[in-house]
């Protein structure tokens, strides 16, 4: 995914450029992640020629969206009073650095496993230096630590407002995990927000269920990468399709906007340059025209989504 977002921070129009600048500076030298993907090997090479590609451009511009909605929603929480940022799961992620002058007044909380985290702080240091004296790291042990209690120790404070990043985070936790984490995040005082990425629970099924076999060899082979990657760590959660909304209230949260990352939506905010344009190309569809009530509900489905969920006023 950093990969991905470096690559979209090439794109020449800043009205649909991927703002993390700092992607491919943290990555390094890709060769020692030893990992056989066309977005990593695209770094080497020609944007034009990579977003020719469609499981490149897909995966850029899925970044590209995915990068924009949390800043603009991270902005938006700070200029709302937000007092600290979570970032869980935070992997490269890059906002206590490229936002350090928007969160100077805010308490910025980076939690990874231990292993991960230890290897961002030495590609921080390498890139940006000094790191800003309001961001702790913390690190957790997820399978045998409690978060609550690791980020208290910290010096996190769940009476303040605050604003939560859990990007690529949602879908890796089981059930209880991610009941327990929202739960928890749902202490916070109203007005505190989540952002997160998520898939439904059709979507899961159908990667469970996948048969290889019958899919065309350039779908076979992004499916092949996916299923190796994701072969230590599954995805083991999908949001109830058609039901997010009355889940997050479950646990104890008001849902904002909910967008489709492949949307009409995301493409017209996110991914469209000044002359009308749009970034990269996508992977064909196989949709009948026009599309069936069938066809639009699978789509509807399948579709990766970012949303924004509040702690609502308690009565």
């Amino acid at each position: 995914m950093a990969a991905a977002r470096a690559l979209g921070a090439r794109e020449p129009d800043p009205a649909a450029r991927n703002p993390d600048y700092l992607a491919e500076r943290l990555l390094g030298d890709t060769a020692r992640y030893d990992l056989d993907l066309p977005v990593i090997h695209a770094l080497a090479g020609s944007y034009d020629e990579a977003m020719e590609n469609f499981e490149i451009a897909g995966t850029v511009c899925a970044m590209i969206v995915r990068a924009r909605f949390i800043d603009e929603t991270l902005e938006r929480a700070v200029a709302a009073g937000a007092k600290q940022l979570l970032i869980l799961g935070a992997g490269f992620d890059s906002h206590a650095y490229r936002f350090e002058s928007l969160l100077r007044d805010i308490a910025v909380y980076e939690v990874d496993q231990p292993g991960t985290q230890a290897w961002k702080r030495e590609r921080v240091a390498a890139v940006v230096g000094a790191v800003p004296g309001n961001l702790r790291y913390v690190a957790v042990d997820f399978a045998t630590e409690d978060l609550g209690t690791v980020l208290r120790r910290q010096g996190y404070d769940f009476s303040q407002r605050t604003f939560v990043i859990m990007e690529g985070v949602t879908m890796y936790l089981d059930e209880p995990a991610l009941r327990r984490t929202f739960e928890l995040l749902a202490t916070h005082p109203a007005g505190s927000s989540v952002v997160f990425d998520f898939v439904s629970s059709v979507l899961l099924d159908m990667i469970r269920g996948m048969n290889l076999s019958v899919l065309p060899p350039q779908a076979r082979a992004f499916a092949e990468r996916f299923l190796h990657l994701t072969r230590d760590e599954p995805w083991q959660f999908g949001f109830p399709f058609r039901a997010e909304r009355k889940f997050l209230e479950e646990l104890g949260f008001a849902a904002g906007e909910i967008l489709p990352v492949r949307g009409d939506d995301a493409v017209r905010r996110y991914l469209t340059r000044a002359d009308g344009t749009r970034v990269g190309r996508e992977m064909p569809v196989n949709m009948p025209t026009p599309p069936t009530e069938a066809a639009r509900e699978q789509a509807e489905a399948l579709a990766y989504r970012i949303a924004e969920a509040f702690v609502p006023l308690r009565h």
